[in-house]
């Protein structure tokens, strides 16, 4: 999957790293819960530090080195953040929240096999320095040692680690391979995202329940919280593929389509295109000048790139994305009122905000 926008950098408080301004954060519970996730994340950077490392001279250097590159540490707060909702961020949500970043960071070296990509988190991604097998290796080696430190948490957080890794693993496979005849391009498109992103996002909200003792019943709401969260904010990063104001995105418009990667703007291109002129003119300029041009820079594909994010198709995008932000926060209707539903729902604003 495609590099996305930083959501936020290390180094800011847990108030920035949620979107919520001090307005919001009024009450002693919401600075309470602030204060909380912010130690919470230091301890977990202390963990990864402590845990991604390897007695084998080669392996440390390589595992450690999108490790410090940064991170948005996404999930490990949203672990974190619905721990508030039990008995907040003891030993086990740490070891959970530290598990899945690394299972996170072992994805980005397998992805960028993939992807075939240059870049990662600013930095040379670790095929272009070290090649695709040692890359591919020391995701293999991160993807251990996240077990390992799963299966200190007893059989139901194996059974979470391993139903999660087996879907980030069909979604790469069905990414790679494209919808099969008779799918509807858009609806697998839909799914990969959900397995690619959305699924650690709910594994993360899942164990801050299941580690902290919170009720059970908060379980189903906060997993349909981040797979539609995840789903928005991919959908979210199809639109800001294609501004104009790299300085803001961190991205040359078209990267993704450049790289050969249909988004959603292209798909629903396609779906009009044989009943629509206009539809059909641009998806022929696209397919020609910017997905068979190997990155190449050209005039025609900026121009292609252009009429795209003009087109009503990248709207139809982004109003998809509010949707599946709304579905989300919707999702949290069985949770009590208070600041961790207050937190996940500037969250979910946060995510779709990133496009305005």
């Amino acid at each position: 999957m495609k590099p996305s926008m930083p959501l936020f950098r290390r180094g800011t408080s847990v108030t920035s790293q949620l979107g919520l301004s001090d307005r919001i954060f009024s009450t002693a519970e919401d600075r309470g819960l602030a204060a909380g996730i912010d130690a919470g994340i230091d301890q977990v950077e202390a963990s990864l530090l402590a845990e991604v490392t390897f007695a084998d001279e080669i392996a440390n250097v390589t595992s450690r080195y999108l490790l410090k590159a940064g991170g948005k540490r996404v999930r490990p707060m949203l672990a974190l953040l619905t721990a508030h909702l039990g008995s907040g961020n003891h030993a086990d949500v740490i070891t959970a929240a530290t598990a899945i970043e690394i299972t996170h960071l072992a994805s980005l070296y397998h992805d960028d096999v993939m992807d075939d990509s240059d870049k990662r988190r600013g930095v040379p991604s670790a095929q272009t320095v070290w090649g695709n097998s040692v890359a591919i290796l020391t995701g293999d080696l991160l993807f251990a040692r996240a077990n390992q430190l799963m299966a200190r948490l007893g059989e139901r957080a194996i059974r979470l680690q391993a139903d999660t890794f087996e879907r980030l693993v069909l979604g790469q496979l069905h990414e790679t391979v494209g919808a099969q005849p008779g799918q509807d391009p858009v609806d697998h498109y839909i799914q990969v995202l959900a397995d690619k992103t959305g699924s650690l996002i709910a594994a993360a909200a899942q164990a801050g329940i299941i580690f902290s003792d919170a009720p059970p019943e908060f379980e189903q709401p906060v997993i349909a919280f981040g797979e539609k969260i995840g789903v928005a904010f991919q959908l979210i990063d199809d639109v800001l593929d294609l501004s104009p104001q790299p300085e803001e995105t961190g991205k040359v418009p078209g990267t993704d389509l450049r790289a050969g990667v249909a988004t959603l703007p292209l798909l629903r291109l396609r779906e009009r295109a044989p009943h629509d002129a206009i539809a059909a003119a641009l998806l022929e300029r696209l397919e020609r000048d910017v997905m068979a041009s190997n990155g190449v820079a050209t005039p025609e594909a900026d121009s292609a790139i252009t009429a795209l994010r003009e087109h009503d198709v990248t709207a139809q995008t982004l109003a998809e994305a509010h949707s599946w932000a709304r579905e989300a926060v919707e999702a949290l209707v069985a949770l009590p009122h208070g600041s961790v539903k207050k937190a996940l729902t500037r969250f979910a604003d946060t995510i779709v905000e990133r496009s305005s």
